[in-house]
Order: C-alpha cells, then structure tokens, then sequence
C-alpha cells in the first residue's frame, strides 16, 4: 500500500468516525453515551447535550469529507490538525467530569493520536506529480 492510499485510507476513517458518533447519538442517544466515560450522563433537558455532539460530529465529518472528495487534501491536512480539539476536549471532559482518566486515554487520547498522525501524514504529504495534458497536437515535435 503506498503511503497516498495509506494517508487517504486513515483521512476516511478520520471523517467516518465522527459521522458514526454523530448519527449514534442522534438515533441511539440511550446506547451511544455508554463509551464516551462520563457517568451519570445528563437527563431531563440536558439530554439536549447528545443533539449538539451528533450535529458537532456530523458537521465535522462533511467538512472532512468535502476536502477529501475536491482533492484538498492539504486543506484536509489542516481541518484535521484543527479537528485534534475535539477529542482533546473530550479527554479534558471525563476526566474533570468523574470519568475516569485510563477512560479518558483509551478512548479519547488513542482518538487524538489517531487524528495527528492524520494530519501529520496529510500536511507531510508531496503533492501528487501533474498527468501530462493530452492536446492531440504533435505538429511540434
């Protein structure tokens, strides 16, 4: 496999999984929250908090997406540098929030490994060497 279909190969799981968390906790907000590692989760009206993760994910896998269907994978590169946050932020959350902090590494810290060496891999990445253009015209040979 070379390191262009490896790259890609992770910049599609990187978008997927978000787009799973996302659709998970707006279709499956009693099941989804169970591996996140925060213990009671919210009830009542703070269980709005599972809409705002699923849209959150969701959004943030389409942007993902959209660079790596236009081909900006340097873009991409950056976007998911910036994505790093969410799972850093996640991490912070369950720990300060009563989960536990080998919760906090496994889940969220190996997330967060997974998405910089990502970025890492998108933003080393040289930039695929241009097709020659087909012009049909060998008069100048």
């Amino acid at each position: 496999m070379t390191r262009y279909r490896l790259t890609t190969l992770l910049a599609v799981i990187s978008a997927a999984a978000p787009l799973y968390f996302g659709l998970s906790f707006l279709f499956n907000p009693v099941g989804a929250p169970q591996g996140f590692g925060i213990e009671p989760w919210p009830t009542g009206n703070a269980d709005g908090y599972f809409v705002v993760k699923g849209v959150r994910d969701i959004a943030a896998a389409a942007v993902m997406f959209l660079l790596l269907g236009l081909g900006r994978r340097r873009v991409l590169g950056w976007v998911v540098l910036i994505n790093a946050v969410i799972p850093t932020g996640d991490a912070l959350a369950v720990v300060s929030h009563g989960g536990t902090t080998a919760r906090a590494l496994t889940v969220h810290g190996s997330a967060l490994a997974f998405v910089l060496l990502t970025a890492a891999l998108l933003l080393t990445e040289r930039p695929r060497a241009a097709e020659p253009a087909a012009t049909g015209d060998r008069s100048r040979s």
